[in-house]
């Protein structure tokens, strides 16, 4: 693995494990999730360099490369949140790699947590920059700050074909069946959206539900 902060900018890792997790995405992917998790490291990776950060240009594509993948059928579990779903499957792929669990980790953390707000940017680059890739692609976060001669390149090399509706119907089919697990998450508002009477369960319900019973308050003592 080597570190970087001068990666040269749209180009990919040239590495056994970073074709083997091409590989992987080509053969189970969609075109449109394909060409967004290639934009997305190839942002994520301009982000790190403008940015001064140092990063494994490597951890960094296996995330971006898996990071949607538990919306495909093939890796989606029952019960777990599709961000999990993915970091599973990355954690297994890279643990046949001999590669050390600490930086499994951090791979299973950009992904586990790339959809979450506020909290990635805190955390080790790879982590961090995953979600800001994710947040320029989807959501056009930080546009204006990007280079537009290689925005422009990028996104002729990755086409971004009817990609807002296609992403929205591609993102949602990937947990719709699992609904309850979008609690506490930006994906809820989806299932909220397209699945008829599906209402996210309010915290304040909860916390009114809990079987713990309220003290009585006790008065000063005498």
């Amino acid at each position: 693995m080597i570190t970087t902060n001068t990666a040269r900018a749209a180009v990919m890792p040239d590495t056994l494990l970073a074709k083997e997790a091409t590989d992987i995405l080509r053969e189970h992917s969609t075109d449109l999730l394909f060409n967004h998790s290639m934009r997305v490291y190839l942002f994520a990776a301009e982000q790190g360099r403008q940015s001064n950060l140092r990063f494994d240009p490597e951890l960094l594509y296996v995330a971006a490369a898996f990071h949607d993948l538990g919306l495909i059928r093939k890796f989606s579990s029952q019960d777990e949140r599709f961000e999990i779903d993915g970091a599973n499957a990355a954690r297994q792929f890279l643990s046949t790699h001999s590669i050390a669990e600490r930086q499994i980790q951090t791979v299973w953390e950009a992904i586990a947590l790339h959809t979450t707000p506020g909290i990635p940017k805190y955390m080790r680059p790879e982590v961090a920059l995953l979600n800001s890739g994710v947040l320029l692609d989807v959501l056009g976060v930080g546009f204006d700050q990007f280079p537009a001669q290689l925005r422009e390149e990028i996104v002729s090399k990755f086409p971004r074909t009817n990609f807002k509706e296609g992403f929205i119907r591609e993102y949602f089919a990937g947990f719709a069946h699992k609904p309850a697990t979008t609690y506490g998450t930006v994906n809820a508002a989806f299932c909220e959206r397209f699945i008829p009477g599906f209402k996210s369960p309010c915290a304040c319900d909860l916390i009114k539900a809990s079987p713990f019973p309220d003290n009585e308050e006790k008065g000063p003592a005498t």
